[in-house]
């Protein structure tokens, strides 16, 4: 009697895993094959994304040599070669070195339009806010006020990488735009700041004395130099040579 009762215990368990089986092979199959199209697909990426920033390099380096033996024709075509066989990070290089081109030539519209493209093109601040913070530079004196701020307010944040170089512009804007007191302010925030460049530092200094003197229209050599001294960026493209603030 045991024996049968052994028997049938042991058919029950069979049944028992024969349905767990049924049930539970097929969702094994099905994560066994996500997971294996995933490693696939991620091989695959990792292999495209290396491919296009050989190819990348390879044009972006002709771009430069080209401009380096002034040659902005080639520099033109070999950046827009970049711009389309490489990576994100060559792209927005590359843009940035054609928006370069275009002011070289005194096409504004297209140099903003291109440093746009570029800071639109990655999602890494540290790629793009060099660029959007360049095409802001470029309308500082022909953009309402309000155009302006929507571009630089952004980059003003704490964590962003260019943040003090965006106070900065913002305050002179707001300066060429009458409101002094707001602009103070701004220069007051740089002056006391704890990671602030030291030459953003020095022009605060220079703006906030001479706005309590009641010569805030000699302000117009402060703003020049912020707008030509080049912050820290990746890949800068053929920004203008950085000159010392005006002493006033």
């Amino acid at each position: 009697m045991v024996d049968v009762f052994e028997q049938v215990e042991e058919e029950l368990r069979s049944d028992r895993y024969k349905r767990l089986a049924r049930t539970w092979l097929p969702v094994v199959g099905v994560i066994l094959v996500v997971a294996l199209v995933a490693a696939l697909g991620w091989w695959g990426w990792d292999s495209l994304n290396s491919s296009k920033a050989a190819k990348g390099a390879e044009a972006y380096d002709r771009g430069m040599e080209a401009l380096r033996a002034e040659k902005p024709a080639e520099a033109r075509l070999a950046f827009e070669e970049t711009v389309k066989e490489g990576n994100d990070a060559y792209k927005v290089l590359a843009l940035q070195q054609q928006a370069g081109l275009a002011v070289t030539a005194d096409k504004i519209p297209d140099a903003v339009r291109l440093f746009d493209q570029a800071a639109k093109t990655s999602s890494d601040p540290i790629l793009s806010d060099p660029a959007a913070f360049k095409a802001a530079l470029l309308i500082m004196d022909t953009a309402p006020l309000a155009d302006i701020e929507a571009r630089l307010t952004p980059l003003a944040e704490d964590k962003r990488p260019l943040h003090a170089f965006a106070q900065e512009a913002l305050a002179l804007a707001r300066l060429q735009h009458g409101k002094t007191k707001e602009a103070r302010e701004a220069f007051v925030l740089l002056q006391l700041g704890q990671d602030v460049p030291d030459d953003v530092r020095q022009r605060a200094n220079i703006a906030v004395a001479t706005i309590d003197a009641g010569t805030a229209g000699a302000l117009k050599s402060i703003a020049d130099a912020a707008k030509n001294a080049a912050p820290p960026a990746a890949g800068a493209a053929n920004a203008p040579t950085p000159i010392a603030p005006a002493q006033q």
